[in-house]
């Protein structure tokens, strides 16, 4: 065995890395008290918390017990003038998914006696804000038939008083009982006066909409509030609901390829453009479409410019009769129907619409923060909570190092390969640095591997918290056939050589493996 990657002889041995600390006191004195690193410095767990931080990772792994928080908002919101309230629309809405939300209450938050409802409660705002009840709206969380509990904020809108260009929504989550579970910010969202009335230039794009960017559709009965409904999907179809909306990837479609197979085309959209739209949720798509734009109720049908942020389209399904006529995407109350269009008798370009076939497209963001807050020691909010985007892997031979780019991070992390932690360097708010455990920490077979490992790669707080993420490792071996057993009658020699052939394949597959085959797999 390399001296390097050997334990510690008065510790009991644990996972082998290429960089192992020469010993546990070693490591305790290169972090804080409370278990937290100090920037640029190598640290791992001491060894019994390390056995304890081990079996929880295992169990969270197995179990599933994660808990996802997914905020879904508009890119841009219209600033509120004088005495007037302009709420969000769509308005911000959370998704509470995972089966960590259906887990028992610890001690101390246990049901009383024919108690029922959701186990936690939300309050969202801007941030910024005093968090005053006036400025923050109280979520009642509904559970939905996927299983999912589902909050919206009906009531939030941006005063002409404030003056930011841009903001963020705060969502405050408090556990039944008081227990503060954690704050969690949405994307950065753009204010606006009032939806552009000029042709959109492409040197300007901040309000355009691009070819695979996600979108939100409303139509709105007479500028009405109250008559608002959102293109959504339920029970496998499209309806016009009035309490939920969806998000829709808005791809440009070719007219040449099949139903559901998207060309890379990248672009801002333009009208005119036969686009696609398809469910993020479910994937459930409607047909090819050509959007148009709409001025006066009417389809314009020879203009070309780019889509901008809260303009009011249609989308007409080719192939109708040449002319104004054609058949659009219409709501007859929950349903989604096809409107058959007349020509505009003054003007040969313009197609004659109905209220129901005028819809209103908007950009949309969402940011999903996930964790497993059932296995934590302490009980300290969740947030920040980590948020992975793009992992380097660097070096080979005997050292191989991975970081980790992203957001909120914290010395008080570790990264972990399955159920194996890694030595962990914490750099900043944005970058964590580990070493990539040897292959051997992940069973006594490894050395005959025919297949690859993969191993989900997450992060651990200090007190045990557990944050999943969407990356995984995976170490891919050279082929090599593994020695069957000497039969009675070959001779004791054979054995011997076969035992230092045995030895000196070893040897080569170990270096094979530390040397360059180590791949990283995005799990979509």
């Amino acid at each position: 065995m390399d001296p390097v990657v050997a334990a510690a002889p008065s510790a009991p041995p644990g996972p082998l890395t290429h960089l192992s600390l020469p010993d546990s006191s070693e490591a305790r004195l290169q972090s804080g008290a409370d278990g937290q690193s100090l920037t640029g410095t190598w640290t791992r767990s001491s060894p019994e918390h390390a056995i304890i931080l081990r079996e929880g990772v295992r169990e969270c792994l197995q179990q599933q017990c994660e808990q996802t928080v997914r905020i879904l908002h508009a890119k841009v919101a219209q600033k509120s003038y004088g005495n007037e309230k302009r709420f969000f629309c769509p308005p911000p809405c959370v998704y509470l998914s995972g089966p960590g939300w259906r887990v028992k209450p610890v001690q101390g938050q246990a049901h009383q006696a024919g108690e029922t409802g959701p186990t936690v409660c939300g309050y969202m705002g801007l941030d910024g804000a005093s968090g005053s009840a006036a400025e923050t709206q109280k979520l009642n969380f509904e559970e939905q038939p996927d299983s999912r509990e589902f909050g919206c904020a009906k009531t939030l809108y941006i005063s002409d008083a404030d003056k930011r260009k841009h903001f963020r929504l705060v969502l405050r989550l408090v556990l039944r009982g008081g227990q503060e579970l954690g704050t969690f910010h949405s994307r950065l969202i753009k204010v606006i006066s009032k939806p552009s009335q000029k042709k959109q230039s492409l040197k300007n794009t901040d309000l355009c909409i691009s070819s695979g960017s996600k979108v939100s559709l409303f139509n709105r009965l007479r500028s009405q509030t109250v008559s608002t409904r959102y293109l959504s999907v339920e029970d496998g179809a499209f309806v016009a609901s009035a309490r939920q909306w969806a998000a829709f990837t808005l791809h440009l479609a070719d007219e040449h390829c099949s139903q559901g197979d998207f060309p890379p085309r990248e672009g801002y959209v333009r009208y005119g453009s036969l686009v696609q739209l398809v469910c993020t949720v479910t994937g459930i798509t409607l047909p090819p479409m050509i959007i148009r734009k709409v001025a006066k109720q009417c389809a314009l049908l020879d203009v070309d410019e780019p889509i901008s942020q809260l303009h009011k389209c249609a989308f007409q399904f080719p192939g109708g009769p040449p002319g104004g006529s054609g058949n659009y995407l219409c709501l007859a109350t929950e349903k989604v129907v096809q409107f058959q269009a007349s020509p505009c008798p003054k003007e040969a370009n313009r197609a004659l619409l109905n209220d129901s076939s005028c819809w209103t497209i908007i950009g949309t963001e969402s940011v999903e923060f996930s964790f497993g807050s059932s296995l934590a020691c302490a009980r300290e909010p969740v947030t920040p909570v980590p948020l992975i985007s793009t992992l380097e892997l660097s070096g080979g031979g005997d050292v191989a190092t991975l970081e980790l780019h992203g957001e909120n991070f914290h010395a008080g992390l570790k990264v972990w390969f399955g159920d194996v932690e890694a030595e962990t360097m914490y750099r900043s708010p944005r970058s964590l640095v580990c070493v990539v455990p040897d292959v051997a920490a992940f069973g006594s077979d490894w050395r005959w591997l025919r297949a690859p490992i993969s191993v989900p790669v997450s992060l651990v707080r200090a007190d045990g918290l557990f944050y999943p993420s969407a990356f995984s490792f995976t170490y891919t071996p050279e082929y090599s056939a593994r020695p069957g057993p000497s039969g009675a009658s070959e001779p004791a020699a054979a054995d011997a050589d076969a035992d230092a052939d045995a030895d000196a394949l070893l040897d080569s597959i170990h270096h094979e493996f530390t040397r360059t085959n180590f791949h990283l797999f995005i799990q979509t």
